[in-house]
C-alpha cells in the first residue's frame, strides 16, 4: 500500500463512479496501471464493494432506529442462528456484536414507528432475547461510509 493506493481509495470512497482514467490522472497513473491497482485492492478485500448511497427519505426509510439487544444466550450456536435471522431482515442496515452491557447493536431503517413495531414483533417471535431497547434518531448529523485513511500504513517503494 503506497500513497497512490491511498489516493485511489480516497477518490473511490467519495465517488465510486469516477472513471478509471480520471482516477489515474488524479493520482499520476495511466489507465491500465490504475485499473490493475483497483482490481488488486478488490481481490485483496480492501475494496469490499462499490455502491450508491441512497437518501433514506427518498426511498421510504426515513426513520432510523438503534436497537440494543441483550441475551442470556452466549453460545456459538445461538450467535450463528441469531446472525442468520438478523441477516434475513432487510430493515437491518448494520449489525454489531458489542462489549459492555449490551450484547448486540442493530441499526434499522424503516418508514415509520409502526413499521419498526412490526419488525420488533417479528424479531421477538423468532428468537429468545432477554432485553431489547430502542432509540429513535431525531436528526442525522453525520453519516458516512468514508473511512479515515490517515491511519493506513504507507510502504515506500
Amino acid at each position: 500500500m503506497d500513497r497512490i493506493d491511498r489516493g485511489i481509495l480516497a477518490i473511490l470512497q467519495k465517488d465510486c463512479t469516477v472513471p478509471v482514467a480520471e482516477i489515474g490522472k488524479r493520482v499520476g497513473l495511466s489507465t491500465t496501471p490504475c485499473w490493475r491497482r483497483i482490481q488488486k485492492m478488490e481481490e485483496d478485500g480492501i475494496i469490499k464493494s462499490r455502491a450508491a448511497i441512497l437518501d433514506p427519505t427518498m426511498v421510504g426509510s426515513s426513520v432510523t432506529v438503534f436497537v440494543s439487544i441483550s441475551t442470556n444466550q452466549h453460545t456459538k450456536e445461538w450467535l450463528t442462528r441469531f446472525a442468520e435471522l438478523i441477516s434475513e431482515f432487510p430493515e437491518v442496515v448494520s449489525f454489531y456484536r458489542m462489549s459492555g452491557q449490551v450484547d448486540y447493536l442493530l441499526k434499522i431503517a424503516v418508514p415509520s414507528i409502526e413499521a419498526y413495531d412490526k419488525f420488533y414483533k417479528k424479531l421477538i417471535e423468532k428468537i429468545d432475547i432477554a432485553d431489547v431497547s430502542s432509540a429513535f434518531a431525531m436528526e442525522e448529523i453525520k453519516n458516512t461510509s468514508n473511512l479515515p485513511l490517515e491511519y493506513l500504513p504507507i510502504v515506500k517503494n
